[in-house]
């Protein structure tokens, strides 16, 4: 057996400009995001306390997902990421399905923070047209990814060292409201608010196992890091401690901060439309604390809309490398970014902002379901990968990659049987479900695509498996 070591990846034409400490942060901040800031309201609502216990649990899985995503990763670490590795181990349609729902995913995910970026400042600047806004923050970030991927990661880097400051000062603010007693919510602040208005599970199990679709939101985008294996320098390095780091951020800024939050202030005050900490901050009598988080929140939202720029233009370059999208998008600008990609996929966000005019209020909820549901579908894609690449390394087909996951390719069951369950979840619930029909005709969509591709060229369905390292 040969020992050990990263496949290297074919020349992508790439700069590697990432460095450690962006590839850090990029990780970090995919861990953190609107659903987080805003979501938590909504769900707090519908789940109480139990809340922080769906958001473990949907960390755990995470973590196992992220796992087996690094052993594919550092077993050859490609742009492409999990579009090459379905691809690679269930064969040409899947990665084409797979490649085109993820672009699906940032673009929609793009409208919806563009979106709430501009109601974002319409709280500090209400005269401001909103559209206005949106159209400054699309065109701003565009340009900034066009220039380099130094300058989109050194952009997300301080966009997610906001996020992760904010979060840490409220953690801490928190505690020293439920140790010292100080501020307005002193006096009713005590761990005791777990469970003492109704219980830990105020209205049921089942009502707080049905957050879980919106919680699973809340951490789409932890998977960018692997889209970033393209260009980060030292990819060996970089990726496992990013990965690996994965648990206590799910701890300190999911689990940590919402138990804070909901000893300081009793569940029964959130509700939907508002956010959590803006409330936090407003109870415990913060000055200037509401306009403090919308800032954060705002800085969330860029963040997000920044990384599907950025993830849309690579996976549009990775369909036209296997003849899947049209040869133009393979082209690199003379800073070695798609632009031509990431032109297309902004176009198609700033339709987001024009239609925001005539959807109803609803429009947002919708588009995050959509997302979620294509974030499932990357995600089960991960799994079953790295199932079928674990079975061929203890065939002696493949060779072992040097972050192996633990317990092998058991938990990446473990993670799929729940991603399923998620999926019935939001079968059952009546507004969300609207996703899986938007889902099915985005499969017939492509299906219809994949087979027009056949016929005028015949050589994509071909499975071609250039990359497998054999054992001997």
């Amino acid at each position: 057996m040969t020992s050990p070591q990263v496949t290297e990846a074919p020349e992508e034409g790439y700069e590697r400009g990432l460095d450690s400490r962006q590839v850090q942060m990029i990780a970090i901040g995919g861990a953190i995001g609107v659903g987080l800031f805003l979501g938590a309201g909504a769900n707090i609502a519908k789940a109480g306390p139990s809340l922080i216990v769906m958001y473990a649990l949907a960390g755990l899985i995470i973590f196992f997902i992220m796992r087996a995503l690094g052993e594919l990763l550092l077993y050859r670490p490609v742009s492409g990421s999990f579009a090459e590795y379905s691809r690679e181990f269930l064969g040409p349609f899947f990665g084409y399905f797979t490649g085109w729902t993820y672009w699906l995913m940032w673009v929609v995910l793009g409208m919806a923070e563009l979106t709430a970026a501009a109601i974002y400042v319409h709280y500090w600047f209400p005269a401001i047209p909103q559209w206005v806004t949106a159209l400054v923050f699309l065109l701003v970030l565009y340009v900034a990814n066009l220039i380099s991927v130094k300058v989109f990661g050194e952009i997300e880097f301080w966009f997610s060292m906001v996020k992760v400051t904010a979060l840490i000062g409220m953690i801490v603010i928190g505690l020293g409201v439920l140790t010292f007693g100080f501020s307005a919510a002193g006096d009713t602040a005590a761990v005791a608010n777990l469970w003492q208005f109704d219980g830990f599970f105020p209205k049921g199990i089942g009502s707080s196992l049905m957050t879980l679709q919106g919680v699973m939101f809340a951490y789409l985008a932890v998977e960018l890091v692997g889209v970033t294996a393209g260009e980060s320098k030292d990819p060996e390095k970089t990726l496992p401690k990013a990965i690996n780091t994965l648990p206590w951020r799910i701890a300190l800024f999911y689990v940590g901060a919402l138990t804070v939050i909901l000893c300081v202030v009793k569940w029964t005050e959130f509700g939907p439309g508002v956010s959590p900490f803006v409330k936090a901050f407003a109870v415990i009598g913060i000055p200037a604390g509401a306009g403090i988080v919308n800032f954060v929140v705002l800085t969330a939202a860029l963040s997000s809309c920044n990384s599907g720029m950025y993830s849309t233009g690579r996976m549009l370059r990775t369909l036209s490398d296997n003849g899947e999208a049209p040869r133009v998008f393979r082209r690199l600008s003379s800073s070695r970014t798609p632009a031509l990609g990431i032109t297309v996929s902004v176009a198609f966000m700033g339709i987001g902002v024009v239609l925001n005019y005539i959807v109803p209020e609803k429009a947002f909820g919708y588009v995050t379901s959509v997302a979620t549901a294509a974030g499932v579908w990357t995600w089960l894609m991960i799994l079953v990968s790295h199932i079928l690449y674990r079975r061929g390394v203890e065939a002696g087909r493949l060779r072992a990659s040097s972050f192996p996951a633990p317990g092998g390719s058991v938990f990446s069951y473990v993670a799929i049987a729940f991603l399923l369950f998620v999926t019935v979840l939001i079968a059952c619930d009546a507004e969300a479900r609207i996703c899986l029909y938007v889902m099915a005709v985005w499969a017939v969509a492509l299906a219809v695509g994949w087979t027009v591709l056949k016929t005028r060229n015949p050589q994509v369905a071909e499975r071609h498996e250039p990359q497998l390292e054999k054992t001997g």
